[in-house]
């Protein structure tokens, strides 16, 4: 479904309220917006786009639309016939977006011929498929028996992978004669369970409580998850332990080595003996934080346990307590922010390629790609190019999506193939890059006209010779490839009317070789002219044309002796 949609106008308003947004569209500055619930079936209706863009019926699959997503990973596909956008697959918003809300997947809708790119945005809205859980199915609480009524006690809180409505929204403590439960807000916005003392422990009495705690979401109807809750009462320990700082905060590289040193936290506890010695341990915390963090119980060094990669989690909180042996404890909270590393190179996805474009063609596009990285900051800042001395361009389009396009028109018969390397380049320390090749081929088009290798030829011929005597050749050349390179010979209508021009010579159409037809008579014809033609075979034709002067030869007189002096032939 589209966005809501304003009040109905009057119908001038309306016309005018689509042309303009036709326009916005024309100007690439649009977004069409969409939403679906996560978890629909693969091949599930999410709208009409040639109905939402004003297209008619087949413009869609006229100008080739295809749907583009970042990277190589399609989730939607394009029914161009009847221009509707499905569901490529079943989508998790929660694999897709983790905690994220909104969940926004982006994605493009190109057009060719003309080349045209639309913004767009599914938002998978969550459906309450994730029931609260704790990560402890006992949570140990130790409380002093001088504990007085009104002291309040956070509890650890359960995980939801939902969000919004869908997560964790209460939470409550089975039914007892000594605490009562509030639910709290979080500084992250998460809801967190607070026992409050409502009248005082004697430990003497009951040295322990056992209770359970329900976290339910907002689902309709609302999912629940449940722990127990251990209260042990332990005697009276009148300190409790406090660390030097209440936030820690530390900036660690993703790539620092597995075992290294992240932060050291430390508590101090007035109290002597077994009431002074503290342990440390994590408190609130998630599968994310003990996966990747250990903390020394008695030293409080927290440090990696698994590396850590920026693009994935960008940063770490969690909260850490110090219990000393009498049971009472203190908190702190640790931010870890994770710093980034180039340490991934750009990605290029190459949407549109066309291999193959017609020579003397003006501006033409013959690529469309888009970029990522997922690294930030300069790292994630990429740059593309292209050698220098080739006729081609690259144009940015939309935000990482790019077009080649040639300068001008190119001349296959000067260079009739490119090899063009497109380079994408981040800005980070080091820089890292990809190369991506691709191939264009220049198809030929009837732009040379044949050309013979003399504007004149003359040719001898004895006279007498025999009928379909061989008297010379004429040849042409075309610059052109393929049909628009093949020649054909002809003769052409002579300038003098009265030469019987068609029974004196002809001409072989394939081949350029001139024959005599009939027996030449130097006494009634000495020499004649005539014009022949060449002409290509391409759409159109062109042709050109030569002179051809034949010149009949009478044969050599015998030779006469004289008398009186030595031998000699005289012609």
């Amino acid at each position: 479904m589209m966005e809501t949609p304003l009040p109905k106008a009057p119908e001038k308003r309306q016309v005018t309220a689509i042309i303009f947004l036709l326009l916005l569209w024309e100007a690439g500055s649009a977004t069409i917006k969409y939403s679906v619930l996560e978890e629909r079936d693969s091949g599930s209706f999410v709208a009409n786009l040639a109905k939402d863009l004003g297209l008619g019926v087949g413009e869609l699959a006229a100008r080739g639309a295809r749907i583009l997503s970042k990277g190589n990973k399609q989730y939607l596909q394009l029914e161009q016939k009847s221009g509707n956008l499905l569901l490529k697959e079943k989508l998790d918003r929660e694999e897709l977006c983790s905690d994220i809300d909104p969940c926004i997947l982006h994605f493009q809708m190109l057009l060719k011929n003309p080349v045209q790119f639309i913004q767009g945005e599914l938002q998978l809205q969550d459906v309450n498929d994730h029931a609260p859980e704790f990560l402890e199915n006992e949570i140990l609480l130790k409380i002093s028996e001088g504990s007085h009524p009104g002291t309040s006690f956070p509890l650890k809180i359960a995980q939801d992978l939902d969000v919004g409505s869908n997560t964790v929204q209460n939470y409550t403590i089975s039914t007892n004669s000594y605490f009562h439960l509030f639910t709290r807000n979080h500084s992250d916005g998460k809801k967190y369970p607070e026992l409050v003392l409502d009248q005082a422990l004697d430990r003497e009495e009951q040295p322990q409580l056992r209770l359970t705690l329900t976290a339910l979401d907002g689902g309709s109807p609302p999912r629940i998850g449940t722990s127990h809750v251990l209260i042990v009462i332990v005697d009276i320990n009148d300190n409790v332990p406090e660390f030097t700082q209440r936030l820690y905060e530390v900036q660690v590289p993703e790539n620092a080595p597995i075992g290294s040193l992240v932060i050291t936290v430390s508590a101090r506890d007035l109290d002597a003996g077994t009431h002074g010695e503290l342990s440390y341990s994590f408190f609130q915390y998630s599968n994310q934080i003990i996966q990747a963090f250990e903390i020394n119980s008695i030293t409080g060094e927290i440090r990696l346990k698994k590396a850590l990669d920026f693009e994935e989690i960008q940063s770490y909180h969690m909260e850490v307590e110090a219990s000393d042996g009498g049971g009472l404890s203190g908190k702190c909270t640790v931010a870890i922010e994770v710093m980034d590393i180039n340490d991934n190179a750009p990605e290029l996805t190459m949407s549109l390629l066309i291999s193959d474009i017609p020579e003397n063609s003006p501006e033409t596009v013959v690529a469309v790609f888009g970029i990522s990285d997922p690294d930030s900051g300069n790292n994630g800042k990429m740059m593309c190019s292209i050698q220098d001395h080739l006729p081609f361009l690259i144009k940015p389009t939309l935000e990482n999506f790019y077009t080649v396009l040639t300068e001008g028109a190119l001349d296959r018969e000067s260079w009739a193939e490119y090899n063009i390397t497109i380079t994408v380049t981040d800005l980070g320390t080091p820089r890292l890059k990809t190369e991506y090749n691709i191939t264009v081929r220049v198809s030929d088009v009837n732009d040379n006209a044949p050309a013979f290798t003399q504007t004149s030829y003359n040719l001898f011929v004895r006279e007498n010779n025999s009928p379909a005597l061989h008297i010379g050749s004429v040849s042409a050349t075309d610059r052109d490839s393929g049909t628009n390179a093949q020649v054909t010979y002809s003769l052409l209508p002579p300038q003098d009317p009265h030469l019987p021009l068609a029974s004196l010579v002809s001409i072989n159409a394939d081949n350029g070789h001139l024959f005599a037809l009939r027996s030449l008579d130097y006494e009634a014809l000495q020499e004649f002219e005539f014009r022949v033609g060449a002409a290509d075979r391409g759409f159109p034709a062109l042709s050109s044309e030569a002179l051809v002067r034949v010149l009949v030869t009478a044969p050599r007189p015998a030779p006469s002796w004289c008398p009186g002096r030595p031998s000699r032939a005289i012609w």
